[in-house]
């Protein structure tokens, strides 16, 4: 089979190769998934760049966690009826040495989730990571329903679906921040009630007009460590920030945070326990299964182009997500 990989870590042109390896084999309880699109993530990046540290955990690593594609073959203990089945693919790539930048893939048959019929291929690729970081930050410690809800980022590849699920799922209103005019559209056909340029307007103030002063009662954040000051601001008495990333160390002052009683929660989609990551899936499944979901795509390149296609996640600039193109 073809795959992209890298042996050791830096720079994408550097390090990421393309070569043939051996058809891998299902083991029990295993499918083996027939890659058709892969998709590109920031911490695929950071893996490869060596940033999250520890050097290389594998010897040699095909990268990328997310993808989607149909399960050709199954190991002892799966039903053959999986054969033939669209599915989309999580944590492909986490712990382990084989993710979905290569034609053929095998994993534990729970990480291949049925891919509604009606869903395009590389929407498959974008629900391991950003989808599923998404629900669960609308779906936790009792979900959205009656609040209002500021969502960082509503362009991205996360806070696009975030602003979609928290308005399906209840949410009383959902304002969320973008940089340009171009993204400003895409956020509200997503769905966002009130959309902030952050980059010409001042975030708090304008929050506190558009809530009257009360401010919101969920931040969802895709970087606490630049937002927090803003965050605590926004939040109103008993509020919640729920975290999935930051680029800088947090300082965090304790008196703001206490006389407000403020919630900070954090989480990384990778750890998610095995009752909310059902729960994530589920609700995901009925919402893809019944049409109401829009997938922001940036970019869509062909496999040969990884170098490329890491390159641009890195610089951070695309509003939405990268897919490859592995097979047909």
């Amino acid at each position: 089979m073809k795959a992209a990989y890298y042996d050791r870590q830096g720079p994408a042109r550097e390090v990421l190769q393309l070569g043939e390896w051996p058809d891998p084999k299902p083991a029990p309880g295993e499918v083996r998934v027939r890659i058709q699109w892969s998709g590109v993530n920031p911490s695929d990046v950071k893996s490869r760049q060596g940033l999250r540290g520890g050097g290389m955990p594998f010897p040699r690593v095909i990268p990328h966690s997310d993808g989607m594609g149909v399960i050709d073959a199954v190991g002892d203990g799966v039903p053959a009826s999986r054969v033939g089945q669209r599915v989309w693919l999580w944590n492909a790539a986490w712990g382990r040495a084989h993710g979905t930048a290569c034609e053929l893939v095998c994993l534990p048959q729970a990480q291949a989730v049925p891919l509604p019929d009606g869903v395009a291929g590389e929407a498959g690729a974008c629900l391991g990571i950003p989808a599923l970081t998404a629900m669960h930050a609308v779906l936790m410690d009792g979900g959205v329903a009656g609040k209002t809800v500021f969502v960082a980022g509503g362009a991205g590849a996360v806070g696009h679906y975030a602003v979609q699920m928290a308005g399906q799922l209840g949410a009383a209103r959902v304002i969320t921040s973008v940089s340009t005019p171009e993204k400003a559209a895409l956020a509200r056909a997503a769905g966002a009630d009130d959309v902030v340029m952050y980059k010409t307007e001042s975030l708090v103030e304008r929050v506190a007009e558009l809530t009257e002063g009360r401010g919101v009662e969920r931040v969802i954040e895709l970087d606490l460590g630049v937002n927090a000051a803003a965050n605590l601001e926004m939040l109103r008495m008993g509020g919640e920030c729920v975290t999935y990333g930051s680029s800088t160390p947090l300082q965090l002052p304790f008196f703001p945070l206490i006389s407000k009683n403020l919630q900070l929660k954090f989480f990384i989609v990778y750890h998610l326990s095995p009752e909310d990551r059902a729960r994530a899936v589920a609700t995901l499944t009925r919402m893809l299964a019944r049409n109401r979901l829009q997938h922001n795509i940036a970019a869509r390149l062909p496999l040969d182009d990884i170098a490329t296609a890491h390159e641009q996640v890195e610089q951070g600039k695309l509003a939405g997500n990268l897919v490859l193109q592995v097979g047909d």
